[in-house]
């Protein structure tokens, strides 16, 4: 229990540049608070305390605005940023060192039985804003952009960007940066690319006429 209170006040100070001290991040931090208090209601849902999980779980929820189901598994090391209006369903898996900003939901797309949450690998960072819908992975080391809708899985060190979410490979490197915005928009990218080949044709195409004057000239 201690190691896992030890390892998640570090992952706040490591990731939260407005961290200052332990103390201040146990005492203050609704994230934190929010994550303490699911990994009591998940051991009560484990074993079957259904009623008294849910009621832990709700009570955070008041207290912080930050709603985790009693049956979402949650690694070590998961930093929730401001928090206020995360939403995580109940088959929800989060692998170890996660980043979560505000207003993220991790959800499902109807009334599907069973698994019907993600399940997010490790170093993750999910974006402001960001809707991840349905039982399907995101890879360990991927990014999603701030207003992201995810709707399919999302392979290891990419990121997904855009409503539905379109996916960037970022050369199977893992990326340090916690930059939710800053990210590479594939349509720009293809764009950039239809416009370099176009200009290169029209460049041809020029050429070929000034060959031809050339020739009609003699």
């Amino acid at each position: 229990m201690f190691d896992s209170i030890k390892s998640d006040l570090n992952a706040y100070l490591e990731r939260d540049p407005a961290a200052r001290n332990r103390l201040e991040i146990f005492l203050l931090y609704s994230g934190y608070k929010a994550v303490r208090s699911h990994r009591r209601a998940n051991w009560f849902y484990r074993n079957n305390f259904k009623f008294i999980a849910r009621f832990i779980s709700q009570r955070s929820r008041h207290k912080t605005g930050i709603e985790i189901h009693p049956g979402a598994t949650i690694g070590k090391g998961l930093v929730i940023d401001h928090g206020m209006g995360v939403v995580i369903g109940e088959t929800t898996v989060i692998g170890d060192n996660c980043t979560i900003y505000q207003n993220v939901t991790l959800g499902g797309t109807g009334k599907e039985t069973g698994k019907r949450h993600p399940t997010l690998g490790d170093n993750v960072l999910v974006g402001s804003g960001a809707k991840v819908l349905g039982p399907f992975k995101v890879g360990n080391n991927a990014r999603i952009a701030a207003g992201a809708v995810v709707l399919s899985e999302i392979p290891p060190n990419a990121t997904a960007v855009g409503v539905p979410a379109r996916v960037v490979k970022v050369n199977g490197i893992r990326s340090e940066t916690l930059d939710q915005i800053h990210v590479s928009d594939p349509v720009a990218l293809a764009l950039c690319s239809f416009e370099s080949k176009i200009s290169k044709l029209r460049e041809e195409v020029e050429e070929l006429k000034n060959n031809e004057a050339k020739t009609s000239d003699k």
